[in-house]
């Protein structure tokens, strides 16, 4: 039995996340989904995510949804999270940290485990080692019954994460990056089985820096002056990727990145 799951990177403010809820049901359909994750760590004006925004996204028919490094930007999510395990931050946080670094979900088609580990080189705060916490958790996962384990690696190095991509080659289903807003094109299934790619990009505005107003960022590079950088507007560009899964196996056998455009008013 194959099972179909969609990973959209990074969402990017009301421009990202409005476009992401308005795919979801032509991408479920094309493609056959049954399952999907989306990153939400920038959803909420660019930094965080809010209560509502998640429940907005939850009830659009997303799976789960992973965070990162802007986790703790909305401070009315931490009383909330412990309540929702759909919502994941970093699991490599140490014991006693808010909320939920992974969760194990029933669908018809059995059951899927998502984790999302973070990344140490250049990238705040330092957490445990997410090679060590992340192959237990997804160990774990399995033995609890898991047919399929999708990780969320955010971080910022292409090395880091490549590298708990061949750690994770057998044991995860998939293995996708997030953090730095830009796709990368080396989607492949790695020996042992597993569905990899450094980056999924972004689901946020194209015409940006990383999502971000390009004015201002250029007014910071070429000044060197402090500057706001509020979200960009339309069009939209939606990253992300596509995997097929034997959940016989927890193996994928196809696996393909995406790239979707989306205006404002289409």
């Amino acid at each position: 039995m194959m099972l179909n799951l969609l990973f959209i990177g990074d969402i990017v403010g009301e421009p990202g996340r409005t476009a992401a809820m308005r795919a979801l049901p032509e991408l479920r359909e094309e493609f056959g989904l049954d399952f999907i994750v989306v990153n939400g760590e920038n959803a909420a004006g660019g930094r965080g995510i809010t209560p509502k925004i998640a429940q907005e996204l939850l009830r659009s028919g997303v799976d789960a949804i992973t965070m990162g490094d802007h986790v703790w930007d909305q401070p009315d999510l931490i009383p909330w999270m412990d309540g929702e395990p759909r919502l994941l931050r970093p699991i490599n946080y140490q014991q006693g940290t808010p909320g939920h670094g992974s969760v194990l979900l029933e669908t018809p088609k059995g059951k899927v485990g998502v984790v999302q580990v973070q990344g140490r080189s250049f990238i705040q705060p330092p957490l445990e080692n997410p090679f060590v916490v992340g192959e237990q958790e997804v160990l774990r996962l399995r033995e609890e019954g898991a047919h399929a384990v999708l990780v969320d690696v955010h971080a910022e190095t292409t090395s880091e994460k490549i590298s708990l991509g061949y750690l994770l080659d057998g044991k995860a289903s998939v293995v996708i990056g997030t953090h730095t807003h830009v796709q990368t094109a080396d989607d492949m299934i790695l020996p042992g089985g597993t569905a990899y790619l450094t980056d999924a990009g972004m689901c946020g505005p194209a015409v940006s820096v990383l999502g971000r107003d390009k004015d201002a960022v250029l007014k910071r590079f070429c000044t060197t002056l402090p500057s706001k950088f509020p979200v960009a507007d339309w069009p939209v560009r939606l990253c992300g990727a596509v995997a097929s899964i034997d959940m016989e196996t927890g193996k994928a056998v196809r696996f393909e990145r995406i790239q979707r455009m989306y205006e404002k008013n289409a």
